[in-house]
């Protein structure tokens, strides 16, 4: 990876961009983006969409999500702790000693989820931490003190966790779902510019918000865009490392290329094209299966409108919604380039129909 696209990714993984408040995370996305563009627009909720050939009828989206999960602070105590809510799949369950940000007016606070003592509990009879029973100190002694910091409830809370990288070898961090996917699409129109690639087609370098709350920022976007195809990527779960089924989870594994998703809503040819082009570019790749709905941002793009051309590539991770979910280096690098080999072989009026 060139110098200045690291030093990109590690400044967009590190910014806190949590559901329902991506602004500033998306004004770094589009700063990066600005010089591979003609133009873009951004939406009411926050959505950003650079635009290569705005004038073409026949349009294109390749598209991420730019939102992580996080917590809303929901009820002060008078001795001064913070109870919360979710905002998105955010895992109690991981929360206990980690350090936050609480994000309010004056500026950032810090806190850490506390968590009583081994000394003092009964271990045998320990339960696994809910969003009932963690809570925040952030060294007040009174709800008074709380609310004289700027920390009031609705309050936003991230998880304090920064970028690093694993031997050599793998990406890790907080929010590469699906921050990375936004820095991948990023990477494909800085390609398409600097190769002096032309397409035949309006291409939409689409950052939406609102994923993980059930895939909102991409219903807005779908229907305004109105796109006839849609590449979305977003991550899978690696299934090699302990406490996976892969009888239900797959038999996926970082390093070993994109995944490309079987279901419904991806739209066969498409997909098939995909593959193909993979195959003829020698790109690793893996399969996957979905179910009803694949879960991610193709679901709304497929059913929006009179019906869009969807797929999905995904980018295999370890430990979704933990603070240090991983990714591998070569996974990244190899969808950014089934996505820009995927453009090069879409024609101007593709028609994915089945027949006609």
């Amino acid at each position: 990876m060139r110098a200045e696209s690291f030093d990109f990714l590690q400044k967009y993984l590190n910014n806190p961009s949590p559901t329902g408040f991506e602004k500033e995370g998306q004004k770094l996305w589009l700063d990066y983006l600005r010089p591979y563009i003609d133009e873009y627009f951004v939406d009411t909720y926050g959505t950003v969409v650079g635009v290569i050939n705005p004038e073409a009828k026949y349009k294109v989206v390749i598209e991420a999500h730019a939102d992580e999960i996080s917590y809303f602070v929901n009820y002060i105590t008078k001795e001064g702790y913070l109870y919360l809510r979710r905002n998105g799949g955010s895992d109690a369950l991981v929360a206990p000693s980690k350090r936050v940000n609480i994000h309010t007016a004056k500026g950032v606070v810090k806190a850490v989820f506390g968590w009583p003592a081994i000394h003092v509990r009964k271990v045998e009879l320990d339960k696994a931490p809910t969003i009932e029973t963690i809570y925040l100190d952030c060294g007040a002694a009174s709800k008074e003190e709380v609310e004289e910091m700027g920390i009031h409830v609705g309050s936003v809370v991230t998880f304090e966790d920064e970028f690093m990288v694993l031997n050599e070898k793998f990406y890790v961090g907080r929010a590469l779902d699906n921050r990375i996917g936004g820095f991948m699409i990023a990477e494909v129109a800085r390609m398409l510019k600097e190769n002096g690639q032309t397409l035949p087609f309006g291409l939409y370098i689409v950052n939406a918000v609102q994923e993980e709350i059930g895939l909102r920022g991409a219903e807005m976007i779908a229907h305004r865009i109105n796109p006839d195809v849609a590449i979305i990527t977003d991550v899978t779960h690696d299934s090699q490392s302990p406490m996976y089924e892969k009888k239900t989870a797959g038999d996926i594994a970082c390093g070993k290329g994109p995944v490309i998703t079987y279901g419904p809503a991806v739209q066969n040819n498409l997909r098939d094209l995909i593959i193909d082009t993979a195959q003829a570019t020698a790109i690793p790749f893996q399969r996957a299966a979905a179910t009803r709905a694949t879960g991610t941002d193709t679901d709304a793009f497929a059913y929006s409108g009179s019906g869009v051309a969807a797929a999905l590539i995904s980018l295999p991770l370890k430990y979704m919604h933990t603070t240090v979910e991983t990714v591998h280096r070569d996974d990244v690098d190899n969808v950014t380039k089934l996505i820009y080999e995927t453009l090069l072989r879409i024609e101007d009026g593709h028609d994915f129909r089945y027949f006609s």
